[in-house]
Parts: C-alpha cells; structure tokens; sequence
C-alpha cells in the first residue's frame, strides 16, 4: 500500500508504512512490549561535540521549564485528549513522551483515559469513511483515512482489543472476493498498522472479544461450499491465530453478543433456516440453543455491566432488558420522546461508553441511557453533535428525508480509549 500523506493540519500523521509488515507493528501492541519510558532527549543521535555536554544540554531543555522531567509528565499526562495531537508539535521530545505506550499507560493507571466514539459509515457509492466523537468537547475528530484495502470492501469485521486498537479483519473486496486481511488502528499513535491474516477468507461472519482476544466464526466465502463453520481466534499477546472448535453447522450470523462468558449468535444456515449456536471458551465447543433469550433477540443489542440490553424500536427510543431468571425480554426503558421511523433516525449501534449505554444514529446523532441510576427511572441525554435534532421542524425534515436514498449509514461503531 502507497504511503498516503493525510493532511497534517487535519490529524498530524501519516498511514503507517508498516502496513506492508506485520512485524514492524508488534511495538505498538500492548503486551508485545513492556511500556518502559521512551528517550526523550533533545536528539536521538547526538554529535560528538553535543555528547560531551549532553548532561548540561538535557538539563538546560526540561520538557518543563522549572519542572523535573517526572513532575513534567505528570502534568502533561493530565492534558485533555483533544489537545493531544497539539502536544505532539510542540517539540521532539513531547513527541517521542507520546508516540509510545508509556504516555498513555500512565493515563490508565491513574484512570483518566478518554473514551471517544469511533463511526464507520458507508455513501451511496459504497466508499468507506470514518470519524471520532469526543463526548466531553462534543465535537467530531478527524481521523487518518481508512486504508486502501478497506475503502470498499463488504461484510467485514471490527472489534477493539487492549482498549486502544481497532481492528478491521476479513470482508469482501468488490474485485478481488474475500479477504484475510487484519489491520489495527491504534488511538495511541493515530495510525493504521498491519496484524497477521486470519487463516481463512471470510466475509459476513460473526465476531466478538472475550478475555482481550479476537474471536471470529462461520460467514461465508467463495467456492463450493460458501458457508463456513470454521471459526478462529487472534490472541494479540502471541500475534498469531488459531483454529478453535467447528461450529455445529454453517451459518451467517447477523447478530452476536457476549453474555455470561458465552458468546451467543444467530444467523442463516446453509438452506436459509435461522440458528442460534453459544460458544464456549472454556471447553472450545459449540452448542446449539433455544429460548426465550434468543427467541426475542434484536440488533443492536449490549453487554453492561453483566445485564444484556437491545433495542426495541427503529429509532433507539426505547430498550428491552434480558431476564435470565423468567428467559424472557422484558423491562421496557422508554425515552418517551421518540424520533420517528426513517432510515436516517434508525438506530445503527448500541455500544458501552463511561459506564452508559449510547445509541448512535444513521444521522450521526448520539444519545446516552444511565440505566445504572440508583434513584428513579434512566435518564436520557442528547450529546449535541453532527445530526442532532432540536425542533419539531427538523425532526419533520429529517423523516421526509429518510424517505429518499440516505448519503450515507453506518457499518460499524466502537470505543476506544487513550
């Protein structure tokens, strides 16, 4: 892949060269390396003249003036996300403290790591593109373009690992049929970087992260037999996959959660017919499954704090809980406030973030539920951001204009912290 400059003013970085490598980017892989505190001298190879004074040289250039380097960095670990590519153009030796793991591990030891949400979405000519919201400036971030490989493919997965790395994995592209391919963005470094291929082509699969490994199963590929009951894990720890038990039979998921250390999906199989098969790690087998749970079951729907949530209306306006005691849906949690019935006002995606539960919208509009409120019912909230809807004039608009072809929907949303 051609090394693509992104506009520097935009989000101050390139696509990772190491694309064409797996190896260059284990260094960027939690676990892969201890996060020891990178050198943040004033040069990397210093000249003779500037070794002989070099201790005089560091002493008269702290990353704070009047600071020791270690009370320096523990005010600049406290800097709000958002200022963080800003931080990085000060000087070189701001630069290297954050263009490693040891800047952003002291973050999340100390617990001030930022969750911002990350929205993949599709036009109406199929090309990939995608965005950040930061929920506590309420403000869209650019990000580094989606890599070339990705740009139009079809069907393909994501999911976050160590908090910090999204993954794109699998799909299909429009020329070349399914793919192995795994690359990772990383919210650390703000680049794409390559990860091993998975072991089969695949695309329209199902996928999920238990124990911060990368599980995925069944979907489909090209050939005699297009249904898959293969299924493969990636521990990011080892930077290899393998091959885990078969499912019982073919399927296309289309919906998958984790619930109990189980992961649960429904899907087609092979003659069209909708199963439902749980996987459990522990013994590597598969299981098929019937009930209220899976009977019932919508998309989108999340794991919270060991109760499982869906949406039970096409705006996301009102939620269903899972009762494993009665194996029946029930609970409603109703906004009261509902939008209306358009593409543009469907609910793409239900994700975790800061605790909540977080509706996104096709219209890029976000709401937060606080479903864990220990006095009175949840509370709803509107994150002002791109699409979000404040008079009845706009909500009207936006259901006439759901009617037509929408320019654009999303694929794909996760958190990722840093």
């Amino acid at each position: 892949m051609e090394n693509m400059q992104v506009d520097s003013t935009a989000c101050l970085c390139k696509v990772d060269a190491g694309l064409k490598t797996v190896s260059g980017a284990r260094k960027f892989v939690p676990g892969a390396k201890n996060c020891q505190q990178p050198s943040i001298r004033p040069s990397v190879r210093p000249s003779k003249r500037r070794a002989a004074r070099g201790e005089r040289s560091r002493s008269q250039s702290p990353l704070l003036p009047g600071l020791p380097d270690d009370l320096a960095i523990a005010c600049l670990i406290r800097v709000p996300r958002a200022e963080h590519r800003k931080l990085r153009l000060v000087c070189k030796r701001w630069y290297r403290l954050l263009a490693g793991n040891y800047f952003y591990s002291l973050r999340k030891n100390l617990e001030i790591t930022e969750e911002w949400i990350y929205v993949i979405k599709r036009d109406r000519d199929g090309r990939i593109s995608w965005e950040a919201f930061d929920p506590v400036y309420q403000l869209w971030q650019p990000l580094p373009p989606v890599p070339l490989e990705y740009s139009e493919a079809l069907g393909f997965g994501c999911a976050v690992l160590s908090g910090c790395h999204l993954y794109l994995f699998g799909g299909k592209d429009p020329l070349k049929g399914s793919m192995r391919r795994v690359i990772f963005y990383s919210a650390r470094t703000n680049k794409w970087h390559r990860a091993p291929d998975m072991l089969r082509r695949r695309h329209c699969f199902g996928y999920c992260v238990m124990n911060n490994c990368l599980y995925v199963a069944g979907g489909e590929s090209e050939g005699v037999h297009r249904s898959l009951r293969s299924a493969e894990v990636y521990d990011p720890n080892k930077n290899r996959w393998s091959f885990i038990s078969e499912m019982s039979t073919a399927m296309v998921p289309f919906i998958g959660v984790v619930y109990n250390g189980k992961w649960f999906l429904k899907g087609l199989g092979s003659h069209r017919q909708v199963l439902s098969e749980v996987y459990l790690p522990e013994t590597d087998s598969w299981y098929p499954v019937v009930g209220g749970m899976v009977s019932g079951w919508r998309n989108p729907s999340v794991c919270l704090n060991g109760q499982l949530y869906a949406l039970d209306c096409k705006d996301g306006c009102k939620l269903r809980v899972y009762d494993e005691e009665s194996d029946s849906w029930s609970g409603h949690i109703d906004s009261r406030m509902h939008l209306g019935g358009s593409r543009a006002l469907e609910a793409a995606a239900l994700v975790p973030l800061n605790g909540k539960l977080c509706i996104i919208r096709n219209n890029m509009s976000i709401s937060l539920v606080d479903v864990a409120r220990p006095e009175g019912e949840p509370c709803w909230e509107t994150i002002a951001g791109k699409g979000q809807l404040k008079t009845f004039m706009t909500n009207l608009w936006s259901n006439i204009a759901g009617r037509r072809r929408l320019k654009s929907h999303i694929v794909h949303c996760q958190v990722l912290q840093a």
